[in-house]
């Protein structure tokens, strides 16, 4: 870590000789293992190292900042020195904004940054050997689940470790180190009336906190399985529930939907909704970048501000927006340390750890209080106009009737309005599941049209 904070400073250094009034800088190093094999052949194994520092360049005018940023993999001095030089020049040459700009003050406080257990030292010794077993034994044990079980995409197995350095002008300076490790299977299931795949997957920032490799490839198996004999059914209007997996998309949706870049050029039709109620009162809509072994985890966003909890959506009103700074002043708000960036890129604004809070009563529970309905397991394709809330996708799962499952089904279209969906939530499970940085219980919606057949 010793190595990349000396980088930042060399950049920083070089960007203010060079003419700039601020700069900051993000060093980001990165090792990655993963491995997939199909039967018990390899079908690959891939390793990565990475390590890329990107300089952002300030230069302030009479009518606002200018801006620039360059990035490299090379982090000896000098190319770290030409490489801020050209941030600065090219500054020079950018329009004057002035929304532009580092924050005024309010940085993290280095010394006392939270351990927010995005690492496990012990696991940096896993050997590739490792990761291929444990992908091999997610593979066997989907196979040896149902005759059925006739083939598979592969399973995978993959490790990565990051750290993070964010250093500005203004004096911050911040690092954390983080992993992320996971398993993957997607078998094949055949009978006599055709194909069908599913996947399951366990992720998280500690290699002991992961599903075991036969739990994985089993209840893959079992997901492909309950899929044979699917079916479309006739076009209606009924409650559609949504399970963890595909429940948590909707709150990917909602996210894009109050980020403020997308709230001040008025590309969300939640645009000046905010204190406004937006959803069902169940909805409870939390960002935490503090939860403890988060994927979405960090302890200062990307303009060295410290985390915080942000309630977006609570009792069904829109509470919050997803702010960084610049994007705070085009509003004129403060940010709310939600700035999201890379190396080679400005600051934009971002969820980390985005949740709906889970409600009462299992699946199942919810599945036997709809009388008739779509349960969705899978969502395909991507229709949703961020303007209108029109809301559209294909869409596969089980039909209900009489509070039961009854048969799988295939080859349907959801749609509604997203407006009306988050207004006819009317059950929220206790299922709350993280598979990602995005996570959700099951989720029933009141109406929604499902398109079959005619």
């Amino acid at each position: 870590m010793s190595e990349l904070l000396e980088a930042a400073e060399i950049a920083l250094e070089a960007a203010r000789g060079a003419g700039a009034d601020d700069a900051d800088t993000v060093v980001v190093a990165s090792e990655s293992t993963e491995t997939r094999v199909r039967g018990d052949e390899i079908d690959y194994v891939k390793q990565a190292h990475q390590r890329t520092l990107g300089v952002r360049a300030l230069v302030r005018g009479r009518d606002g900042t200018r801006q620039a940023i360059t990035s490299t993999s090379d982090l000896a001095e000098p190319a770290l020195r030409a490489m801020a030089a050209e941030a600065a020049t090219l500054a020079r040459a950018t329009a004057q904004d002035p929304a532009a700009g580092l924050p005024d003050s309010g940085f993290a406080d280095p010394n006392a940054l939270p351990d927010l257990a995005l690492a496990d030292p012990a696991d940096r010794g896993v050997d590739v050997e490792a990761r291929v077993d444990a992908a091999r034994r997610a593979e066997r044990a989907a196979r040896a689940v149902d005759p059925r079980i006739v083939n598979s995409e592969g399973s995978q197995a993959s490790s990565g470790f990051s750290q993070v350095v964010y250093a500005n002008s203004l004096g911050f300076r911040g690092a954390y180190e983080s992993a992320s490790h996971a398993l993957f299977s997607e078998p094949l299931a055949r009978n006599g009336s055709g194909m069908q795949r599913d996947y399951w997957m366990s992720v998280s920032r500690r290699l002991a906190s992961l599903e075991s490799p036969e739990a994985v490839g089993t209840t893959a198996a079992e997901r492909a399985l309950r899929r044979l004999d699917a079916r479309p059914v006739p076009t209606c209007e009924v409650p559609v529930i949504f399970d963890p997996l595909t429940a948590a998309s909707l709150w990917r949706q909602v996210a894009a939907l109050v980020n403020g870049y997308s709230v001040y050029r008025g590309t969300s039709f939640l645009a000046g909704k905010l204190g406004e109620v937006v959803a069902s009162p169940s909805v409870q809509l939390v960002d935490d970048p503090l939860r403890p072994g988060g994927l979405g985890s960090r302890p200062f966003d990307g303009e060295g501000l410290p985390s915080q909890r942000t309630a977006l959506i609570e009792d069904g009103r829109l509470r919050n927006l997803l702010l960084d700074t610049y994007s705070a002043r085009k509003l004129g708000f403060e940010s709310n340390a939600h700035a999201s960036r890379s190396a080679s890129s400005a600051p934009g604004a971002g969820a980390t750890n985005l949740y709906l809070e889970p409600g009462q009563g299992r699946l199942d529970e919810i599945v036997a209080d709809t009388p008739r309905g779509l349960l969705v397991t899978e969502l395909i394709g991507m229709g949703f106009n961020p303007v209108t809330g029109d809301y559209s996708r294909g869409a596969a799962g089980h039909w209900i009737e009489n509070g039961a499952l009854c048969h799988p089904v295939e080859e349907v279209t959801i749609a509604a309005n997203f407006a009306d969906m988050l207004q006819g939530i009317d059950a929220v499970g206790e299922d709350l599941l993280w598979l990602s940085s995005v996570a959700s219980p099951s989720v029933r919606v009141a109406r929604m049209t499902v398109a079959g057949e005619a």
